[in-house]
């Protein structure tokens, strides 16, 4: 199991710098390259080339073509555990699309993908959801929860809105929270729950990841 922290004083200073959008951030990026053992896979085999994913101290950026999973194999969790991720939402243009994390990842780069996973959206919808191969299932559908800070809260003059999304792999339960609240509670039995831990990201998205770990608990 690894675990990847970084300092959240300085992320939240990203949100003040439109610097991510310019010509000379995205020249910074490039020269960065992606997470040092981060992986992509987008839905449907589109093109990986259309997404932008790169260090960027503190933490990575992702700007989104097509959707996409995002990983390190060596973020692998079996038994109790916790994922957390902070992720910041910069400007999404009136489009409702969604993020979040996953956990119980096996063959992501295979035909067999297979992954539960924890997404919100900007209107403050939550969802949990499982794929396998081609196919979904719907664990819990998207339910709104005032603890999803959407865009419409963002405070004057900030350029992004800070959400924590955790999921902690109980024994008999999963728990998922947004900033520090639980918003959903599912039993373990038949999820996907042990296997690689990563993040997905819908189409068209610009975010920064402050943060990602995955820690033992129990």
């Amino acid at each position: 199991m690894r675990s990847r922290t970084f300092d959240r004083v300085a992320v939240a200073g990203l949100a003040a710098v439109a610097l991510l959008t310019s010509a000379m951030a995205v020249r910074a990026q490039d020269e960065a390259g992606p997470p040092e053992g981060w992986e992509i896979r987008t839905d449907r085999g589109q093109p990986a080339e259309e997404i932008s994913f790169r260090e960027m101290t503190p933490g990575f950026h992702v700007t989104t073509g097509p959707a996409a999973i995002f990983f390190n194999p060596a973020n692998a969790a079996e038994g109790e555990f916790r994922v957390e991720s902070e992720i910041f939402l910069f400007d999404p243009g009136g489009r409702n699309e969604a993020f979040g994390l996953f956990i119980g990842g096996s063959d992501l780069a295979g035909a067999g993908q297979a992954y539960t996973y924890f997404l919100i959206r900007q209107n403050g919808g939550t969802l949990v959801k499982r794929r396998d191969g081609d196919g979904t299932t719907v664990i819990r559908d998207w339910t709104p929860h005032d603890a999803v800070v959407t865009w419409a809260e963002k405070e004057e003059g900030e350029s992004t809105v800070l959400n924590t999304l955790a999921v902690e792999a109980g024994a008999e339960e999963l728990v998922f929270f947004v900033n520090g609240t639980e918003v959903a509670r599912v039993p373990r039995a038949d999820q996907l729950v042990d296997g690689v831990a990563g993040l997905r990201i819908n189409h068209g998205l610009n975010l920064h990841v402050g943060s990602f770990e995955v820690t033992p608990g129990g």
